[in-house]
């Protein structure tokens, strides 16, 4: 049985026209014209315990919004939330006390107290029994290295340090959904990496069900099993990453290394993107043409001395599906 159930979910917001002049403000006091705006618009996806699925869109795409109604914060126009058997905005309290959430931007931190003070208070508001909460203490500590820096009040920690916290805190009385939205953003190669091992990890130990909201789709490429892109207030794919490679990503690059800088540069099925001295990149359809097929040719023509070949980036092959669409 899934753990998330959104059927035709959707959700209006009314922006009225602001007229200029003076006329124009008087009649705005007797008849107020507005614009509809579908910031998510007849969504459907369910989410099985345990999964890892990120929910990308661009900015107005209708990601936040989604967030906000699975979390009971907005209260949707139309469509139903099924969230382990409780309907979120109208069983805010019960919803809460069983998923976390970081947003990566606000903390849930008190910015003056020490990092410990916080975690007490958290499991005041959580009602965590004693045992847990300090089994969960010192597993996250251990997991996170948080022992150096809990006694430091919240405003003197580093972002990479905050944002450890945060997840700590968001996870203290053992919830079911993770919620993050932009849980890297700001963060160093260093700090970025322990996040995502941190996921992982707590995902296969725990089974908790993440949902991750970000613009770096290394995150997600790095994290999830499944994307759902949502664009418009509509999903326009969802499902897996590497099924997403091979139905949107068929162009290839193959980097290759001459001996010398060979003038007349010519290959079938084979697309000279760029050279750079004695290199070359070489771009091409592999449901075309395979790269043997390619180095074949190569080798049949000019002299090697190294080549690559790269694979499209996940940020190239959904940028991509922004500007073409889905097909």
């Amino acid at each position: 049985m899934p753990i998330i159930t959104v059927e035709h979910l959707s959700k209006h917001f009314k922006v009225y026209r602001r007229r200029t002049g003076f006329w124009g403000n008087l009649s705005s006091t007797v008849s107020r014209k507005h614009d509809i705006i579908k910031a998510v618009d007849d969504v459907n996806f369910s989410l099985e315990r345990g999964e890892l699925v990120g929910y990308i869109g661009a900015n107005g795409a209708g990601k936040s919004t989604t967030i906000k109604m699975l979390t009971g914060i907005l209260v949707p126009t139309s469509g139903h939330i099924d969230v382990m058997g409780l309907t979120p905005y109208r069983q805010r309290k019960e919803n809460t006390r069983r998923i976390g959430v970081v947003f990566g931007q606000r903390t849930q931190l008190w910015w003056d107290l020490p990092v410990i003070d916080s975690f007490e208070l958290l499991k005041h508001i959580y009602e965590i029994p004693q045992n847990l909460y300090k089994q969960n203490l010192e597993f996250f500590s251990e997991m996170l290295q948080l022992q150096p820096f809990l006694s430091t009040p919240v405003r003197r920690l580093s972002l990479g340090q905050r944002m450890r916290c945060d997840l700590t805190a968001a996870l203290l009385h053992n919830p079911e959904i993770l919620y993050l939205d932009e849980p890297t953003i700001g963060l160093d190669v260093v700090a970025k990496e322990q996040v995502r091992q941190f996921l992982r990890q707590v995902n296969a130990e725990r089974q908790v069900t993440v949902i991750l909201t970000t613009h770096d789709l290394n995150d997600v490429e790095k994290v999830c099993q499944r994307l759902i892109i949502i664009d418009n207030g509509k999903i326009i794919y969802d499902g897996g990453i590497d099924d997403l490679k091979k139905r949107y990503g068929k162009t290839r690059m193959l980097i290759v290394d001459l001996a010398q800088a060979y003038s007349d540069i010519q290959l079938e099925g084979v697309d000279l993107t760029r050279r750079d001295g004695n290199r070359i990149w070489l771009a091409f359809d592999r449901d075309t043409i395979s790269a043997s097929e390619v180095i074949a040719q190569l080798t049949a023509r000019y002299e090697i001395q190294d080549l690559t070949i790269s694979e499209p980036e996940i940020e190239e092959i959904v940028r991509r599906i922004y500007e073409l669409g889905v097909h």
